[in-house]
């Protein structure tokens, strides 16, 4: 009876300490709102705005990279800002493998010290990486969406966190199924913001087992279009570690549909890519958007974004508002 007590004690305790959790995490998610600097600095997503829409005018190249910064931040410790972070040592999240190429730093700086200056210690870096890829996406063609902003940054960047929690463009399906529903995103959310690829570009060396050594025996990826194969191999010499490769040829500065049309042919640039036609639910969504011409791809990847927004968010009074990006403030 004392054991049969105490079980049920514990099963109760466990309830509740589950039900805290759960509700410290909503509490968190619900310190978000669409229109949060409003009332306290009423033109910060006009600063945004204005900031990437004359970048993208003079490089369109430039924005993808920015896109990338939110996918990676939110991804390791949540969207609080962390891969901005630096550390004298070299140890924080920029410097881990999947972060080192990494790139618009200076750009994120140069608009938070524009905020500084139109409303000091407001907004937040962490908001800043969620209104600028909103926006990159906007100035690329792509959806709008309405983005939550109140998040505040923490004061925490660790590079092996990075290193574990970032999915690998190397990744087969289940590994990104496992990934992705550790952060609360599902298979469909994968399938959607993978679809983010349809703009930027990448290196030979990430493409190079596929094309020379996949198995060890000097063989090429059997998942990969024979043809594109042949003409990535034109591209990318065994050795080359800088030519430049589009994602998704053609309109790789333009956000569209085009990334499922590649997939579906088996010309996906990246395993992960091409994993995406071994689930029976993401494999029929990228067939659904080329047979529709994209038909629901904008929608959902707003959705999908927003729901990315939401990963980990430090709210009211936990974290900080840093003055700059880089470091944290001193008190």
């Amino acid at each position: 009876m004392a054991a049969l007590k105490i079980t049920i004690y514990c099963f109760f305790f466990l309830q509740v300490l589950l039900c805290l959790l759960s509700s410290f995490a909503l509490t968190n998610a619900q310190g978000l709102k669409v229109g949060f600097y409003n009332k306290a600095c009423p033109k910060a997503e006009l600063v945004v705005k204005k900031s990437i829409f004359d970048m993208v005018k003079k490089d369109p190249s430039l924005g993808p990279p920015l896109l990338r910064l939110f996918f990676h931040d939110c991804f390791v410790r949540g969207c609080e800002g962390s891969v901005l972070l630096e550390l004298k040592n070299k140890k924080a999240e920029k410097n881990a493998p999947p972060n080192l190429s990494l790139e618009g730093f200076d750009f994120i700086d140069n608009i938070k010290a524009a905020l500084e200056k139109e409303c000091p210690g407001i907004v937040s870096c962490s908001d800043v990486l969620a209104l600028v890829a909103r926006d990159v996406v906007v100035a690329l063609n792509g959806p709008s969406w309405e983005v939550e902003t109140g998040r505040r940054d923490g004061r925490v960047t660790n590079i092996n966190e990075a290193t574990s929690n970032m999915p690998s463009p190397f990744s087969n399906i289940t590994t990104l199924i496992t990934q992705f529903q550790s952060k609360g995103l599902n298979k469909k959310d994968l399938v959607v913001l993978s679809g983010a690829h349809t703009v930027g570009d990448a290196h030979c060396p990430i493409i190079r087992n596929r094309l020379y050594n996949f198995t060890g025996k000097g063989d090429s990826d059997p998942s990969l279009d024979k043809e594109y194969a042949a003409r990535l191999r034109r591209k990318c010499k065994p050795t080359d570690t800088t030519t430049d490769l589009e994602m998704d040829p053609g309109s790789f500065t333009t956000f569209d549909e085009s990334y499922f049309k590649l997939v579906s042919k088996q010309r996906g640039l990246f395993q992960s890519d091409a994993a995406l036609l071994n689930n029976q639910e993401t494999k029929s969504y990228v067939l659904m958007q080329t047979k529709s011409y994209g038909s629901t791809f904008f929608k959902d990847f707003g959705v999908s974004m927003v729901k990315l927004g939401r990963i980990g968010v430090l709210t009211g009074r936990v974290g900080e508002v840093r003055k700059k990006c880089r470091m944290v403030n001193k008190y």
